[in-house]
């Protein structure tokens, strides 16, 4: 009620308006002093809403969430729309809801929070959604509480699909698991057709050189990141790239680890593979040197965005190259008294240097990176850890460490321009 309207207001009227449902405003607030409801409805009413006191159709409800009043009147005059509106759902059928979120859950694998629209989900449940499927393994509320039945208009968060799904992909309970899976691989096989409809190759470093000779007229990427919200930001950050003489094109994207499956698309279809939090597996990488596919990762966003402005504009110029000095997997866990957690490893690749940065990844999605705190072998200090041998490795402020988890020591080198 004390700021206004504000842009997202309008984005959010706008949804409401492309989806084609009914608008219920709550001016929210109401306990400021400041606050100034008529200002509100004057400006609702440039964008479409007017209010039933001012002749119009739109129900608007003054409330405070801090205060909790206005909180029923709220509740009632959203029944009273369903009911004119004759918005009901027969919860005996089976579920079928929207994925609004999701993400890879280091504990939990796949998880997907889901708006059920219709029927009942229970778990034990087989269903489909977007290109993958599953088994309801189990619910938790909005709250975090675990639950065995969600019913209409209930978001629950999903355990048990097979892979991390779209935000927005929609969500249908099947009868047989068998048929669930089917469904799923002939769309997945679907997107995948279209996917590989181009068929050229390019790497960031390169690009700028070929703008400026105007040979590229599209940037052609492949997302990959920890969770789905991660996804959708790049996708809003590069439409707004997007205006120039060359746009960036997702061709797909996805939540998890960089697969083998997403180096040989981008491989087929000239495209960079852009990671969040996210690393290729050992298969992944074999095949991005064979194919010669460029795979940037980052921690953060905007360095991404700032790499892929750069290189439309043609001015990418890098200065610095990630180097991987070795790989060791995590085989055993030891918890020692005033030191911490060891991680007993198994080198699998080049070496760990005692000087190294230090990365750890579970399940392809990077969990912390640090210095060394001990790098040892049997009892006695090493300065380093080649290929094929065993060493126990300590992690600078970080305990969190997992059987199976993958070390990977890495250095950071500069690379001279000509």
């Amino acid at each position: 009620a004390d700021d206004g309207v504000m842009p997202q207001t309008i984005e959010a009227l706008n949804h409401a308006r492309a989806a084609g449902v009914p608008v219920v405003v709550a001016i929210n607030k109401m306990d400021r002093p400041n606050a100034r409801p008529e200002r509100v409805r004057q400006q609702l009413t440039e964008h479409g809403l007017v209010a039933e006191e001012w002749g119009g159709e739109t129900i608007f409800v003054p409330v405070s969430a801090t205060a909790r009043t206005g909180i029923e009147q709220l509740l009632e005059m959203i029944l009273l729309v369903a009911e004119v509106g004759d918005l009901k759902a027969d919860p005996t059928r089976k579920a079928r809801g929207t994925v609004i979120e999701s993400q890879l859950d280091k504990g939990r694998g796949p998880v997907a929070t889901v708006l059920i629209h219709s029927g009942t989900l229970k778990v034990g449940d087989a269903f489909v959604t977007g290109t993958t499927s599953g088994r309801v393994r189990d619910m938790t509320d909005a709250w975090g509480r675990r639950v065995k039945r969600a019913g209409p208009s209930m978001p629950v968060e999903v355990g048990g699909m097979a892979e991390v799904p779209q935000a927005g992909d929609n969500f249908l309970v099947i009868e047989a698991g068998r048929l669930a899976k089917d469904i799923a691989e002939n769309r997945q096989m679907e997107k995948r057709q279209k996917e590989l409809a181009t068929t050229r190759r390019l790497t960031l470093d390169d690009l700028f050189t070929r703008v400026k000779e105007g040979d590229v007229a599209e940037l052609n990427l492949v997302i990959k990141a920890d969770v789905q919200g991660s996804v959708e930001a790049v996708r809003q950050a590069l439409e707004k790239l997007g205006q120039g003489e060359v746009r960036p094109r997702m061709i797909h994207s996805g939540v998890g680890a960089i697969t083998e499956s997403d180096i040989m698309l981008a491989a087929a279809s000239e495209a960079i593979v852009i990671g969040f939090n996210v690393r290729p597996d050992a298969n992944a990488r074999r095949v991005a040197e064979d194919e010669k596919v460029d795979v940037r990762t980052y921690r953060i966003i905007y360095e991404a965005i700032q790499d892929i402005e750069a290189a439309l504009q043609g001015l990418l110029k890098p200065k610095w190259k990630e180097v991987i000095a070795g790989r060791a997997e995590v085989r055993a866990i030891f918890r020692i008294p005033k030191v911490g957690v060891i991680a007993g490893c198994y080198v699998t690749e080049g070496k760990i240097d005692r000087t190294s940065t230090i990365r750890l990844i579970r399940s392809g999605v990077v969990v912390n990176e640090g210095k060394l705190s001990s790098l040892r072998r049997f009892k006695d200090d090493v300065r380093e850890v080649t290929s094929g041998f065993e060493c126990g490795i300590g992690i600078e402020k970080f305990q969190d460490i997992k059987e199976g988890d993958v070390l990977e020591a890495f250095a950071m080198e500069e690379v001279k321009t000509a």
